[in-house]
């Protein structure tokens, strides 16, 4: 059961009389109504109360065991007298009684002008935490900060929020003050604090929203609170039901924390958990390796070996500096060396505090560049309204994959100005370069997901091509969207604090783990496994 719904629950036993047991020797709430009934008459005669209009109610038990409700004029003469059975919500023990709402609680309200009490407190529904009866702050009257229209209320008077009763907003005065005139102050001869449950149960809420089609803001007056059944307990057990309920809300509430707590880590968990995966399986704890597998060193000289051929074929160009070898050194240090075209080699650099965390030793580490064929960032588009040819921006990669949906279109008179290696291919890996939010956000592209059949990507995009006998673009995409990555992109940046960018030589020189082709797709397998577990 949920904490509000356990709330509700005790509110409605203690107003049913199943919170505290009965005691026979206590005075009958019907003594208490007609002592109650007494006080009236005697303020109505002295000229401090008015008689009700169509007559007092008085509600009793018919010989028939049903309730029955009389009105009676100023001479006690019987106006009327019905069965009200139909109108009862609920049974009530036999030391307790029904009455009127206008019977036992009387509204109080008197507008005042707030410039008579300047520096009085002042007290409006936004003040009351909803549904539990507790004040959180208030503030003194302000001519320029209040509406003219107030209600002057006193210490021990419950105030009651008739906008949107749902939101059970009541509380009782600690003070003198005033408040808002959304609010009611309201007297009583019972216990206020039991007055104050049952304002805040649900059976009252319901009641007071009885009839009421405003949608938007419902609200309640005083005619319709005057008709609404309260059930009243003897005086005694009225405080007992105070004191039984105050020592289980704080229990309920510290249950609301925790279960707060829980779905708060419930909502969480699934990401926590993916993103424990994800450095789980680019650092080589996923899957266990296998000394059959060919080693990562074997397959990165493999790379340089194509990677060459293809630059001498004009098919890539040569990566500015030379090609990048990482090598760990007799110290086991990380360093790093360049090979130019003629095969001539660099001084080793040490960039051991580069490297973010220890891999596997079948496993090597490796520029972003020596394992890809195209890296390139978008170009600025000529946009048209001819939807025919798609540029990929960074709203159309988001987590949850790519999206064709949010794409603008190009000119179709620019598109033969577009490079064949620009023109997307399955597998590109899309990740946003430039702004706050959605800066590293990356996607893969998908062309069973667009219907044009061909896009580009904008000046905002980097597009990050490999061969899958290389670096397999799923391992790829596990390293750059997990934490190790993501958690420093904005630290990778580059630019003010409004517009960070991600430059096209960092994306060149990120490091990456490069486990071995074999352990690539193993690794990618159990990733997407567990995360549809995780869904």
């Amino acid at each position: 059961m949920k904490a509000k719904d356990l709330k509700n629950s005790i509110l409605q036993m203690a107003i049913e009389g199943k919170l505290v047991p009965q005691d026979p020797s206590d005075e009958p709430a019907s003594v208490l109504l007609e002592r109650i009934r007494e006080e009236k008459h005697k303020l109505i005669a002295e000229g401090k109360a008015k008689f009700p209009k169509g007559g007092e109610s008085i509600i009793y038990i018919g010989s028939d065991g049903s309730p029955y409700e009389k009105h009676v004029d100023t001479k006690g003469c019987v106006l009327s007298d019905k069965c009200i059975a139909d109108e009862v919500p609920f049974g009530i023990p036999e030391s307790w009684a029904w009455a009127r709402f206008s019977e036992v609680i009387g509204i109080a309200a008197r507008l005042v002008d707030p410039l008579k009490y300047q520096d009085f407190p002042h007290i409006a529904p936004d003040n009351i935490q909803k549904g539990t009866g507790k004040l959180l702050f208030c503030h003194s009257v302000k001519a320029d900060e209040v509406k003219s229209a107030n209600h002057l209320f006193s210490a021990g008077q419950i105030l009651y929020s008739k906008i949107r009763p749902a939101l059970r907003k009541a509380v009782i005065a600690p003070f003198d003050g005033l408040c808002s005139a959304d609010m009611y102050p309201l007297n009583t001869k019972l216990q206020p604090e039991y007055v104050l449950t049952v304002l805040l149960s649900n059976f009252f809420t319901e009641e007071t929203l009885k009839g009421d089609t405003r949608v938007k803001m419902p609200k309640t007056n005083q005619k319709s609170l005057n008709v609404i059944l309260v059930p009243v307990p003897p005086l005694a057990e009225q405080r007992r039901i105070v004191e039984r309920v105050n020592e289980l809300m704080p229990l309920v509430e510290e249950y609301g924390e925790l279960e707060d707590a829980r779905e708060e880590l419930d909502a969480a968990l699934p990401g926590r958990l993916r993103k424990s995966v994800l450095q789980l399986a680019v650092q080589g704890g996923l899957v266990p390796q296998d000394p059959a597998d060919e080693p990562a060193g074997v397959l990165l000289e493999r790379i340089r070996g194509q990677r060459r051929q293809l630059v001498a074929e004009g098919e890539m160009k040569a990566p500015k500096g030379g090609e990048s070898i990482i090598f760990a050194g007799s110290d086991g240090r990380r360093y790093e060396k360049r090979v130019d075209a003629r095969g001539r080699e660099s001084e080793p650099v040490c960039i051991e505090d580069e490297i973010p965390f220890e891999i596997p030793e079948s496993w090597e580490w490796a520029r972003l560049e020596s394992v890809t064929t195209y890296i390139q960032r978008g170009k600025s588009p000529k946009y048209s309204t001819v939807e025919k040819y798609p540029v990929i921006a960074q709203k159309c990669n988001q987590w949850s994959g790519f999206s064709v949906e949010k794409a603008r279109f190009i000119d179709p008179a620019t598109v033969s100005k577009y490079a064949d290696e620009r023109i997307l291919k399955d597998g590109d890996l899309l990740w946003n370069s430039t702004g706050l939010g959605t800066l590293g956000r990356m996607a893969v592209y998908d062309s069973a997901k667009n219907r044009y059949g061909w896009a580009v990507a904008d000046s905002h995009v980097t597009v990050i091509r490999t061969r899958e006998d290389w670096l397999d673009h799923r391992f790829a995409f596990a390293y750059f969207a997990g934490p190790s990555v993501q958690s420093e992109i904005e630290d990778q940046a580059s630019g003010s604090t409004k517009q960070k960018e991600l430059a096209q030589e960092t994306v060149r020189n990120y490091l990456i783990p490069v486990p071995p082709l074999a352990e690539q797709r193993r690794i990618v397998y159990e990733v997407d496994w567990l995360f549809k577990i995780l869904v």
